[in-house]
């Protein structure tokens, strides 16, 4: 049976890029592992490899395809050994994170995306601080997000997570679900559509398979149960992208432990925080002291919670150094710190014209 490739997001401009490549068949990546891909053509998927052309021109390995990509490939059909990824169509949104030590390298963890699910389960793996950076993430991809609630029923307190929740979403959906008694899934499931892609991301063992099983109808995914503390366990070991029976596509994600925060667009994470940030009196107001400071205005008033803030300077920080190698992030925290003297080098002139005055 032939394979409506709009169904799985391919759109007009998608294929006016494609036809530049008469000779190829355009595909749709729908797992990875390490050098392998599994490809989706019209006529079914394939098992895939870049070819040596494309190997040896490649930039950066973000720009090789990943989960969520629409590539060129020279087969629909493997029976002649694996398909040749020849080229990558252009992205629409894509989802970054940092390569895990001290590499500055990044990995594309899925793409094509409309609608990210930003999932925080209920248990005690429930974090504001963490929603913020997911969110952020979230924003920066290109997609829309959503914050999916899971395991309701291990929530003691319902209304209070939600009211805790209303001075960090921004104007998010939020969603509520269970994956034992399946709450909410109908809700998750109006999100989805033919030709739609929808990426689950969140901290490992927060529920992403189980409720992807739950908008397929059955067990797709392999899941484990909670430990005894309450904490997920993780399942799921590489990006994969899975077809709903009922149309619409859904990205799972392995848990990430580091969190790319390259160009973070906090301006929509912390939409609040930089809104009263532009009332202040002064344009470049650190907001540690200074008169006319709206935004200590707002935290003596009540109206923006310090801990929301501090989140929001943590982040910007870690922004600020992303991508820099020890000796630069060095030099950036001395800039910042000795700004108000002209820099280190003045800072370390006072410091002798003083100690000649003490002596």
């Amino acid at each position: 049976m032939k394979i409506n490739m709009k169904e799985l997001g391919l759109t007009s401009s998608l294929i006016e890029e494609a036809s530049n490549y008469p000779e190829l068949c355009v595909g749709r990546v729908i797992s990875q592992y390490r050098d392998l891909y599994r490809v989706i053509t019209e006529r079914g998927d394939i098992k895939g490899e870049v070819s040596g052309k494309f190997r040896f021109e490649v930039r950066s390995p973000r720009d090789y395809p990943a989960v969520g990509d629409f590539v060129m490939v020279d087969r629909d059909n493997d029976d002649a050994g694996n398909g040749i990824i020849h080229a990558v169509l252009a992205r629409k949104s894509v989802f970054i994170r940092r390569a895990a030590g001290t590499s500055n390298q990044e990995q594309v963890v899925a793409s094509n995306i409309d609608i990210v699910f930003v999932c925080m389960s209920l248990n005690n793996d429930y974090n504001l601080r963490r929603l913020e950076r997911y969110l952020s993430v979230a924003w920066d991809s290109g997609a829309i997000p959503v914050v999916v609630l899971t395991k309701a029923d291990l929530c003691e307190d319902l209304p209070g997570r939600l009211s805790d929740l209303s001075s960090v979403v921004c104007g998010c959906d939020v969603l509520v679900s269970s994956g034992l008694t399946e709450d909410g899934l109908e809700s998750l499931k109006g999100y989805m559509a033919p030709g739609k892609t929808v990426a689950l991301i969140g901290s490992s063992g927060v529920g992403k398979s189980t409720l992807i099983n739950g908008l397929a109808g059955s067990e797709l995914l392999r899941t484990q149960g909670v430990r005894g503390d309450h904490k997920g366990r993780h399942t799921t070991t590489r990006r994969e992208l899975v077809i709903l029976p009922g149309g619409g596509i859904v990205i799972d994600t392995p848990g990430m432990r580091e969190l790319g925060l390259d160009g973070l667009d906090l301006s929509r994470a912390f939409e609040d925080v930089e809104g009263l940030a532009v009332k202040c009196r002064f344009r470049d107001c650190s907001h540690n002291g200074e008169p006319g400071c709206a935004v200590r205005k707002a935290m003596d008033e009540g109206s923006l919670s310090p801990d929301r803030f501090a989140s929001y300077m943590k982040l910007k920080r870690e922004a600020k150094y992303e991508g820099l190698n020890s000796k630069q992030i060095e030099a950036e925290k001395n800039s910042s710190m000795y700004k108000e003297v002209g820099g280190i080098k003045n800072a370390r002139k006072l410091a002798k014209s003083k100690n000649k005055f003490r002596g």
